[in-house]
């Protein structure tokens, strides 16, 4: 009795991992939160498929129906794999149904994906660490809690910033951001369905964020690093501070 949480990763088939799309191709049940995750589910052509997210107007599940799913599908004995968005223990709640599964009894394999915390800057150009520029880099959900975080201790320790699924949030952690001391010409990128051919980036600052309104999944990048674009159109990797000395 095992069930396979696989990441999936930013969203470009080509980026999920060997193994993931080798348990996809065997897989005869797939849960997913997604309709717009098609592409890799077409790895899995003969599995049965289980949509637990929010479907047009229909909410998700309760998450503890999702843990119950997984549990039932997992004692079948057959091969079960809960793909979960980016890497499943980041900003997924692949944690807590890992812990749902472990309790009753079921057996959990943990297959890493790539997070869209590092996956989306980098399809934008935006290198989220660079020494001269940034030595820390700090991931936030942007899901109903995020008032709960200290914005505070974040825009003191600065660095890069990457807020995940934070369309609905992004207003305010602008405002908790500029109240902690954060500059205002901190530079923002709001990056709209990353690795897809669809990917749409753009920039502002804190004093001027980017729109939230782009289409979902959205990641927003907040810090120096966002001034660069690595990219073979970009023309922003002049900062002297990456000069050699």
């Amino acid at each position: 009795m095992t069930v396979h949480l696989v990441g999936a990763g930013p969203g470009d088939p080509e980026l999920i991992t060997r193994r993931g799309a080798a348990l996809l191709a065997r897989a005869e049940h797939v849960v997913y939160d997604r309709p717009s995750m098609a592409d890799i589910l077409a790895l899995a052509p003969t599995a049965t498929r289980h949509c637990v997210g929010k479907q047009g107007a229909t909410p998700a599940p309760p998450q503890h129906e999702i843990n119950a799913l997984l549990v039932t599908l997992g004692r079948t004995g057959a091969c079960v794999v809960r793909l979960k968005a980016g890497d499943p223990f980041v900003v997924s709640r692949g944690g807590e149904e890992a812990v749902a599964l472990a309790r009753a009894g079921v057996a959990v394999d943990v297959v890493p994906g790539v997070s869209a915390a590092v996956a989306a800057p980098a399809a934008a150009g935006i290198p989220v660490m660079v020494r001269q520029m940034s030595r820390t880099l700090t991931v936030v959900a942007g899901n109903d809690d995020v008032d709960e975080v200290n914005w505070a201790a974040v825009a003191q320790l600065g660095g890069t910033v990457v807020l995940l699924t934070g369309r609905a949030a992004l207003r305010r952690v602008v405002a908790a951001l500029l109240t902690g001391g954060m500059p205002p010409d901190t530079p923002v990128a709001a990056i709209s369905a990353a690795s897809r051919p669809h990917q749409r980036t753009v920039r502002g600052t804190l004093a001027q964020p980017p729109s939230a309104r782009l289409p979902a999944p959205l990641t927003v990048v907040i810090g120096d690093v966002v001034g660069l674009d690595v990219t073979a159109s970009g023309l922003g990797c002049t900062d002297r501070r990456l000069e050699p000395s």
